[in-house]
C-alpha cells in the first residue's frame, strides 16, 4: 500500500481519522488524529496509541473478522468533555488489508438529547403535581364531599388555582419556545425603552402596593429608542419587576434605575442600562450561573407557592439576546438582588 498516496488522501478527510495496517502498527494519521493522539503515533503499535480498552477490542475485531464496528468514545479534549462515535473499517485485501478508524465528534448532539431529556422530565414533574392535586379532589367531590357546601368551596378554590398554575407553565413554555426560535433574528422595529419600562411599572404598581411595597423608578426618563420587539421588552421588564415584588418584599422597596450612556462598556457604543434591585433575603451567588436554565430554582418549595414555573428568567435570557444585548445578576444573602438589563442604542 502506497503510504504516501494514504497520507494526502487522509490529509483530506475532516475527521480524525488514522490507517492501521496488518502488521497492527498505525501506518498513517491525519492532522485531527495527531492533536488527539500525539505527534509520535506514527508508526507505533496501535495499542500503544489508542490505548482505551473499548476501542481496542473494536480495532482488535475489525482486524481479525474484517468486519465493521462502531462505539462510543469518551475523552477529555481541550478542557472540555467530548463524545466520539468511532467507526473501525476493513479496507485493502492481502498484505495491504488494514483497518480505518474515523471519530466522529458527537458531543453536541449528545448534549442536545440530554437536554431535551431533562426538558420533558422537567415538564412531566411540574404538570403532575397540579394534575394529581385536581384529580385527588374531583374524586373527593364525586364522593365524600358531595354534599359539602363548605368543602366543596374550598376545594374548587384549591383546584382553580392549580389550573391557574398549569396554564402559566403552559403559556411559559410557548412563550419560550417562540423567543428561543426568533433569538437569531434581530427586530427591525424602533421602540422606546423608557416608555416600555415605565408602562411596565405602571401595571405592576397595584401588585407592589398589596404587597407593601414601595416600587420607585429613579436616573434617565427622557425617551430612549432601541432596535427592538415592544412587546418582548414589556415582557422583559414585567418578569424582573414582578420577581422583585415577589421575592423582596421582605426589604419593603424595590427600585428600578434607568442610566443612558454615549459609550456603554458593553457594547463599546452609546447603550441604555435598566437595574432592578430588591433589598429582600438575596440567595447565595453560587446560583447565579444556573438561574437563566430552564427549570431551575434557588428555593423550589417558595418559587411553586408563589405562582413561578422556573421559566421567567430564562425567556428573559433569550429575549435580551435577541436584542443584542447583556443580562447581569447580583446577589448577597441578607442584602437583596440587581437584575440588570444592558440593551445597545444604535
Amino acid at each position: 500500500m502506497n503510504s504516501e498516496l494514504v497520507s494526502t488522501i487522509l490529509a483530506g478527510v475532516p475527521l480524525p481519522s488514522l490507517l492501521i495496517a496488518q502488521n497492527e502498527r498505525v501506518m498513517a494519521m491525519n492532522g485531527p488524529a495527531r492533536q488527539m493522539f500525539g505527534e509520535g503515533g506514527l508508526g507505533r503499535h496501535y495499542i500503544a496509541v489508542l490505548r482505551q480498552p473499548a476501542l481496542l477490542d473494536c480495532v482488535e475485531e475489525a482486524l481479525r473478522l474484517r468486519q465493521s464496528r462502531t462505539i462510543r468514545y469518551l475523552t477529555t479534549d481541550l478542557s472540555r468533555e467530548a463524545t466520539y462515535q468511532v467507526s473501525a473499517s476493513p479496507v485493502g485485501q492481502g498484505a495491504d488489508a488494514g483497518v480505518l478508524v474515523c471519530f466522529e465528534d458527537v458531543t453536541e448532539r449528545e448534549q442536545a438529547g440530554l437536554i431535551r431529556r431533562d426538558f420533558v422530565a422537567n415538564v412531566s414533574h411540574e404538570l403532575k403535581t397540579p394534575l394529581t392535586a385536581l384529580l385527588g379532589f374531583i374524586e373527593t367531590l364525586k364522593g365524600p364531599a358531595r354534599n359539602d357546601a363548605a368543602a366543596r368551596e374550598r376545594f374548587l378554590s384549591i383546584m382553580e388555582r392549580e389550573a391557574e398554575r398549569m396554564n402559566r407553565l403552559v403559556s411559559d413554555l410557548l412563550s419560550l419556545s417562540r423567543v428561543e426560535s426568533e433569538e437569531r433574528v434581530r427586530p427591525s422595529g424602533r421602540v422606546d425603552v423608557v416608555a416600555l419600562l415605565q408602562s411596565a411599572v405602571v401595571t405592576l404598581r397595584p401588585m407592589a402596593e398589596e404587597a407593601g411595597v414601595t416600587l420607585a423608578v429613579t436616573g434617565h426618563d427622557r425617551p430612549v429608542e432601541v432596535q427592538g420587539d415592544a412587546d418582548q421588552l414589556v415582557q422583559v421588564f414585567t418578569n424582573l419587576i414582578e420577581n422583585a415584588i415577589k421575592y423582596g418584599a421582605s426589604g419593603g422597596k424595590v427600585e428600578v434605575r434607568v442610566a443612558h450612556s454615549e459609550r456603554e462598556l458593553a457594547f463599546r457604543g452609546p447603550g441604555i442600562r435598566i437595574d432592578i434591585q430588591d433589598w429582600g433575603e438575596g440567595f447565595d451567588p453560587v446560583h447565579i450561573p444556573r438561574l437563566t436554565e430552564r427549570f431551575y430554582r434557588v428555593d423550589n418549595h417558595r418559587s411553586r407557592e408563589m405562582g413561578g414555573t422556573g421559566l421567567g428568567l430564562a425567556i428573559v435570557k433569550h429575549i435580551v439576546n435577541r436584542h443584542r444585548g447583556r443580562f447581569r445578576i447580583e446577589s448577597q444573602p441578607g442584602k437583596g438582588s440587581t437584575f440588570s438589563v444592558m440593551l445597545p442604542v444604535a
